[in-house]
Order: C-alpha cells, then sequence, then structure tokens
C-alpha cells in the first residue's frame, strides 16, 4: 500500500470518512466493475449554489475513494426534466406564454428564451455550461429520456408488479386525506400531454398498464412503459437508485425524513440502496432560512462576481453537516483562508495534506498562491482610495511589491478587480466611519507622531510593532479594542486586516494623513 493511500485510509477529512464507508459497502458486495455517483437536479430554474455545492462535495468523496481503491467510478447528474411545471419561475420572460402550459412535462413547455426546443432543453443546457465552466467530470441523464428511450421500463414494469408494496410504503408516510388520492403512477395525459395527479383506478401487471379517470371523468388505459407515465418524486428518487445501480448520493437536510422512503422503494424494485449523505442547508446572515423569493442569499453570479470559484469551493468544503451563514461578509474572509490553505500545504505532512481542503478542491495538485496582500486588505485599500477600477489598487501593490503584476499574478489581479466590486456595490452603500473618542484620538495622534519619525525598515512586522505599542501604552485592555478604533475611525468597518500590514501597503505617509485626517473630524470622503 502506497503511504498516500495509507495516510488515507485514516484521514480525519470527511470525504476520506465517506469514502472509507462507501468502500465498506462496496466490499460487502455484491461486486460490481465500477461505482456510481449520483447528484439530482430539479430544472424548473436555473441552476444555482446548492447545484454547485452538491455536485462539489459528491466530486469531492469520489476523488477521496479513488486514493483509497482501484475500482472505476462515475458521476451521473439526473434532470427530473419529465416533472409537470407547476408554477412560472420569477425570472425568465414570457409568462403569460408558459401559464399556458402549466402540468406538462418540462421538455414539453416552450423555451421562453427562444434559444432551445423547450424550457426544460434550455435549462438542461444552462446546467451543463455551469458544470463545464468548473471543469466537472460527469455523465448527464434526462428523465425525459430515461423515461422514454426504455432504459427505465423494467423498473417501471417491476413497479406495477409491486405496487401494492410501493403504495404501502408511501401510504403510512401520508396524511389521511392524502391517502385516498395517491399514486406512486402520475400517467401524462395522451390528449393534453399533462402530468395528471390523479387516482388510479386499477393497476394490470401483467400487460403493465394503468387505467384512470382523467379531470374530465373520461377513462384512460396507458402503458407504463415509453415515457406514458412518470413516478412522483419520492418513488422516483428510490426507483432510479435501482434502475441506474447507484452506490453514493447526497442530499439536502430537507430530504432527510423521506430518506428511509427512498431506500425501501429501492430495495421493493430489487436494489440495494445507496449510502448516502445528509448535508445541512445555508441560512442567511440573521440565521434564518434562505428563500429565493425573499432574496435574503447569495447567488452563484454573487459569489463568483467579486471572488473565486475556488474559494467558493472552500467556503462548501467546511463542515457540510453543518448549518452555516450565507453572505457577503463570508466572502473575504474565504478568499483569505483559501490562500492561507495553499501556502500551508507545501510544508505539511502527508496527513495534514489529506485534511487540508485544498486537496480536495484541486484533485491532490494545488497551485501556488500568488495573493501577496490578503483579500480583505485588498478591501480595505479599495475603500481608503475610493478605488473604481483595479489600476488604483495596483499602485499601491506594485510600490508594495515590485516586480508583482497582473501578468505574473494573475489570481491577485482577479482579486483586485473583485474587491474594487465587492467595495464599490455592497460595501460604499453602508459604510460609516465614526468619530473617535478623546482616548482614541489621543493614541491615534501618538501613532502618527511615531510613524512619522519612523526612519526604520516599513515592512508590515515593524510597522505593527509601533502599532502594538502604541495600544499597549495607551492602556487598551484588550489590545483587540485598540485596532477595532482603528477599523471604524479610519477605514469604516469593525474589523479588518492586520494593521501594519495595511500601512506598509497604503504607505507611511498616506497613512499618517489618514489618521490626521479623521483627527480633524473630516467629512467622510464621497
Amino acid at each position: 500500500m502506497s503511504d498516500l493511500r495509507a495516510a488515507a485510509m485514516t484521514s480525519r477529512a470527511w470525504p476520506f470518512e465517506e469514502a472509507r464507508a462507501l468502500l465498506a459497502r462496496m466490499e460487502a458486495g455484491p461486486p460490481k466493475d465500477h461505482v456510481l455517483f449520483e447528484t439530482g437536479y430539479g430544472p424548473s430554474g436555473l441552476p444555482h449554489m446548492g447545484t454547485f455545492g452538491e455536485v462539489l462535495r459528491t466530486t469531492m468523496v469520489r476523488r477521496a475513494f479513488e486514493t483509497i481503491s482501484d475500482l472505476p467510478t462515475r458521476l451521473v447528474v439526473f434532470s427530473d426534466d419529465l416533472d409537470g411545471m407547476r408554477k412560472v419561475p420569477d425570472n425568465v420572460p414570457r409568462a403569460e406564454m408558459l401559464r399556458a402550459h402549466l402540468q406538462r412535462p418540462l421538455t414539453a413547455v416552450p423555451d421562453p428564451f427562444g434559444t432551445h426546443e423547450s424550457f426544460g432543453h434550455h435549462n438542461n443546457a444552462m446546467l451543463r455550461r455551469f458544470l463545464d465552466t468548473f471543469g466537472f467530470d460527469y455523465e448527464f441523464v434526462s428523465a425525459t429520456d430515461f423515461y422514454r428511450s426504455g432504459r427505465f421500463d423494467a423498473t417501471l414494469l417491476r413497479a406495477a408488479e409491486r405496487y401494492d408494496a410501493i403504495m404501502e410504503v408511501m401510504l403510512a408516510s401520508l396524511r389521511e386525506e392524502r391517502q385516498q388520492t395517491y399514486s406512486c403512477f402520475l400517467p401524462i395525459h395522451p390528449e393534453t400531454g399533462h402530468v395528471l395527479y390523479v387516482p388510479i383506478k386499477h393497476v394490470d401487471a401483467r400487460e403493465g398498464t394503468v387505467t384512470f379517470d382523467d379531470e374530465r371523468g373520461r377513462e384512460w388505459t396507458v402503458p407504463v412503459t415509453g415515457g406514458h407515465v412518470k413516478l412522483q418524486w419520492k418513488p422516483d428518487f428510490g426507483a432510479r437508485w435501482a434502475a441506474l445501480g447507484v452506490d453514493y448520493e447526497m442530499f439536502g437536510k430537507d430530504h432527510a425524513s423521506n430518506a428511509p422512503l427512498y431506500d425501501r422503494i429501492c430495495e421493493i424494485l430489487g436494489g440495494r440502496a445507496p449510502q448516502h449523505m445528509i448535508y445541512e442547508l445555508f441560512l442567511d446572515e440573521h440565521g434564518g432560512k434562505i428563500s429565493k423569493s425573499k432574496g435574503n442569499g447569495l447567488s452563484m453570479d454573487d459569489w463568483l462576481g467579486v471572488a473565486s470559484t475556488e474559494s467558493l469551493a472552500f467556503f462548501m468544503f467546511a463542515k457540510p453537516r453543518t448549518a452555516k451563514r450565507l453572505h457577503w461578509d463570508v466572502i473575504p474572509k474565504a478568499v483569505d483562508e483559501y490562500h492561507q490553505a495553499l501556502r500551508a500545504f507545501p510544508g505539511q505532512s502527508e496527513e495534514a495534506r489529506l485534511a487540508n481542503p485544498v486537496w480536495h478542491i484541486h484533485a491532490g495538485a494545488p497551485p501556488a498562491s500568488d495573493m501577496v496582500v490578503p483579500y480583505a486588505m485588498l478591501l480595505n485599500l479599495a475603500a481608503v482610495a475610493g478605488a473604481e477600477d483595479k489600476a488604483v489598487l495596483w499602485r499601491y501593490l506594485a510600490r508594495y511589491a515590485p516586480g508583482v503584476s497582473p501578468a505574473t499574478h494573475p489570481g491577485l489581479d482577479a482579486a483586485a478587480e473583485g474587491a474594487v466590486r465587492f467595495f464599490r456595490e455592497h460595501v460604499k452603500p453602508k459604510r460609516r466611519r465614526r468619530a473617535p473618542t478623546a482616548r482614541e484620538a489621543a493614541a491615534m495622534a501618538d501613532l502618527a507622531a511615531r510613524l512619522r519619525a519612523h526612519r526604520g525598515p516599513r515592512d508590515p512586522e515593524t510597522l505593527q510593532t509601533i502599532v502594538y505599542a502604541v495600544g499597549n501604552e495607551h492602556g487598551f485592555d484588550p489590545l483587540r479594542d485598540w485596532f477595532r478604533a482603528l477599523y471604524e475611525v479610519l477605514l469604516g468597518a469593525s474589523e479588518g486586516p492586520r494593521f501594519g500590514g495595511f500601512v506598509a501597503l497604503y504607505g507611511v505617509e498616506e497613512s499618517i494623513a489618514l489618521i490626521e485626517e479623521a483627527l480633524r473630524g473630516a467629512p467622510e470622503a464621497a
């Protein structure tokens, strides 16, 4: 066994813990020639943060598994595009046109964007482009194709044969009122094309058909095969696992109570329930549930407009079973912690590397960080300099780190651009600098005087020592109150970077001028 595999077999990083449990499951049989990972997607809307997180985290488990096993792996992304369109999304054009097609399968609804053969095909294309942008290795499966091509037929016929057993499982989970009309089969009306939520009058297992009355009271009999019916979403979960032979799927906490139903239906249909991991959902900055309609969460575009994909992956990696607040203020922290992890990686032991998120983000081969200053410092520099474009920041960066340029440090260049946009759109509108107290003003005046008198090195550590000394000598206890005062008075923020590092980047003379401006009570810069 290689040193890497040996270390992976004991690593406490959650992807390796998942991978080892999956390996034990595979070794317990029955034997398979590959391991199938799956993620599901509902294409009633555009891909979002949850879609990215699910595929990313599943990919991390897949990579961890490939480290400890030689079994080949596959990842299937399954789009439930045969589902009926229940409501018109808020963020698409031609809403009136779409309303005329409610209850039809998404792949039978015209594309309001006019670019694809249906709304479902459009959203599937968005999903695939979304996943391809991040370089995920996956196979795409459309539910419409899966049902209509015959790939699902054997499982659907078995569902007809074992209808009573499936219904027993499902009815036990439903309220009495819902039990009266529930069926695991949803027929697709031969004339209207609507996905019907109607009672099933008869299931003929021998013929493989279902009989039902439509909304007008007319009786119909249709095959369960060939895309003439679809399964309700809970039975569909388990049936898909059985039909594809899925070995691993993760899903959000909102599915937790249904997981035993999925497993049991998979087993009824002759499959082996896969291993699954349940992850926590994101919260807003106040700890409330994120709602698309309220707009109280971050979108993929929000994050990627100001920071890198890798920083988002870093945020996604940490504690997936713990609810985390997802809002603007977490972005700078995620960016800086990601680069801290990159810088730490080369000097770490094999065991520590496997626990480092960047191993999982970059498949064991993370790049070197080219961030010569933290993102949080770039953000504060943008605030103090009133930067409207990254060129302003580069004037300071070039002086602080001679030889560094956008060409040599493209990651830093992208971060500078993101920091300017972040400041302009999300910090500047609510930034407020406060006046110093008398005690704070005295300490800041002393700091300005010491910086002006300083003739030694102007590196971040030396300047930080001066800042520390002033805070200590003016009796700030705890010392963080001194730094909070500097941030709130000079930068208009309650937190910030190491202040000595900021002085080195912004410039000693410029920092003195900033302090003196605050002490004069000058109005906040526009």
